[in-house]
């Protein structure tokens, strides 16, 4: 007689038990341990829940892809084959959220010459 075993959790015999980080997990690109350590160490907050360091690697997660697709259309609208700094500075810019999210920030310093 087979017995049928769960494998979620167990550790059961034969080391079929595995344990996932959380970015494997979550399947999150962005770690999520190094996020929750930037907010622990920074002292974003007094208490941290479980799930905020989750939440916001999923956040960084898809604000990344979203500039970057939007950097991807600008190379191609300019018929360059690879995203450079000047590009994700205009994909910001030309998109309002965007462009109001990252009003202040400088995105990169590009050497003279490398443009």
């Amino acid at each position: 007689m087979s017995e049928r075993r769960s494998h979620r959790g167990s550790s059961g015999a034969g080391g079929r038990g595995h344990t996932r980080c959380r970015t494997a997990h979550t399947e999150v690109s962005f770690f999520v341990s190094e996020v929750e350590r930037g907010l622990r160490e920074d002292r974003y907050a007094q208490r941290l829940s479980p799930s905020a360091p989750v939440y916001l690697a999923a956040v960084i997660e898809y604000l990344t892809a979203q500039i970057l697709e939007l950097a991807g259309k600008e190379a191609h609208n300019n018929g360059e084959r690879t995203i450079t700094p000047r590009l994700l500075d205009m994909a910001v810019h030309n998109n309002a959220l965007l462009s109001t999210l990252f009003d202040t920030r400088t995105i990169s310093q590009v050497a003279p010459g490398r443009d």
